[in-house]
């Protein structure tokens, strides 16, 4: 690695870890620019050299605390019996993990980063060949709407391949339940709603649920 690859790497790490401490010392809705730089020890200016905006740091270093959910994840669905089952365990799983921290999940997965995120990792990724900003596998299939709706409807396709919903009702199916989620977490996030991490996550489950099942049975009620 060269040495001007080595001191942007060095930068990157140093911004990001800076982030990463403050979300967990001040939570993600007390984060500035200026914070991060008065705890990275560089001036706002120098922040600005290597990522456009604060969103885009709290997204990188967000990534830090989704280990739990990814070591869940597998436990969650060994539970399941069938596909359809583990794909509803796959939900309840990410449903516990966000509530549990709803400003974190919102800040990866919802909140405007200015684009989206499938080109700004493919931004970053072009100007700084670091694997700081290189996501794990595990973690690229799911950071955007379109791919948390691809992974849903992966699953799905094959049931309806099975008969057990209409290939046209798939992809609708799975943009209402990623709808369902984001709507609760955004009204659990704005005091729209006074459920409690453990409610808003039963809650949801019971639409996501109830929707899924629903589509299956009117394909055999017909």
């Amino acid at each position: 690695m060269a040495r001007s690859d080595i001191q942007i790497e060095r930068m990157l790490n140093y911004f990001i870890d800076a982030t990463a401490k403050l979300i967990k010392e001040e939570g993600i809705k007390n984060i500035s620019i200026r914070k991060i730089a008065k705890e990275a020890g560089y001036t706002s200016s120098t922040i600005y050299n290597y990522f456009s905006e604060v969103s885009h740091l709290i997204f990188f270093a967000g990534m830090r605390f989704l280990d739990n959910y990814n070591e869940d994840l597998p436990k969650y669905t060994a539970r399941g019996k069938d596909p359809l089952e583990k794909y509803l365990l796959g939900w309840e799983c990410f449903c516990d993990h966000s509530f549990r921290e709803p400003e974190l999940y919102h800040a990866i997965f919802i909140a405007d980063l200015g684009e989206h995120p499938e080109e700004l990792l493919k931004y970053y990724s072009s100007i700084y060949k670091s694997d700081t900003i290189q996501l794990p596998e595990e973690l690229e299939g799911i950071l955007t709407e379109q791919n948390l709706s691809k992974r849903s409807r992966s699953v799905l396709e094959k049931y309806a391949e099975k008969g057990v919903f209409k290939k046209e009702d798939v992809e609708k199916l799975s943009e209402i339940t990623i709808l369902i989620w984001q709507g609760m977490i955004t009204s659990l996030l704005n005091n729209r709603v006074t459920y409690t991490s453990e409610e808003a996550s039963r809650k949801t489950m019971e639409y996501i649920h109830d929707v899924t099942l629903n589509t299956a049975n009117m394909l055999e009620s017909k």
